[in-house]
């Protein structure tokens, strides 16, 4: 019987992990199935609950992943002695990175949440608003710091997020263009908007 091989770096729960979050992106996870899941992971169908307790579960740990990395950095972020306008610019970048690096797990987070059972879709709820507004926070620090324009810092921040989340037609349709032109000129782009 085949086995799951960890990949480099990577245990067999984050092989699996990996696999449902490409599958449950290209099918939706309502969609997926378990046995769709093991035909990717290399396994037979029964094998995998010996590492998982089930699609819920898959998902959860996917959300929470992002989410925890996001909230991560920005914790990290936040205390930096930096302007604000730098402290944004790293938050920029690190979603960028985020889209560009783990794709599959992101888009997931974005767009299957709503499948989260309770308790988990109300806590994923909470970190995300609660993520957005710690982010709004810094715009505002910024346009009290007079290093940003006047501006709404929660249009602001819907701007920056909906921006980033514009690279999955990006993903679909690499253009001739680097990664790090991308996130250079994405920066740019975002921050000369905001920036006096």
């Amino acid at each position: 019987m085949a086995k799951i091989k960890p990949g480099k770096n990577a245990s067999k729960k984050d092989v699996i992990n990996q696999k449902a979050a490409v599958l449950f992106r290209e099918k939706g996870f309502s969609s997926a199935s378990m046995r769709e899941l093991a035909e990717a992971v290399g396994v037979e169908a029964p094998s995998l609950y010996n590492h998982i307790g089930g699609k819920s579960e898959l998902l959860q740990e996917i959300c929470f992943k992002v989410a925890n990395a996001f909230t991560s950095y920005l914790d990290t972020t936040e205390n930096m002695e930096e302007s604000f306008a730098a402290r944004v610019e790293h938050i920029i970048r690190f979603h960028i990175r985020m889209m560009l690096d783990h794709f599959d797990e992101v888009y997931v987070a974005n767009h299957e949440w709503k499948h989260l059972k309770e308790p988990y879709l109300s806590n994923f709820l909470i970190q995300r608003r609660g993520y957005e507004k710690r982010l709004i926070g810094l715009l505002e620090g910024g346009i009290a710091a007079k290093e940003f324009k006047q501006t709404n810092p929660y249009v602001a921040v819907l701007t920056i997020l909906s921006a980033v989340r514009g690279l999955e037609f990006w993903q679909q349709h690499k253009k001739n263009i680097s990664s790090r032109e991308l996130e250079d000129d994405m920066v740019n782009h975002l921050l000369k908007g905001i920036t006096k």
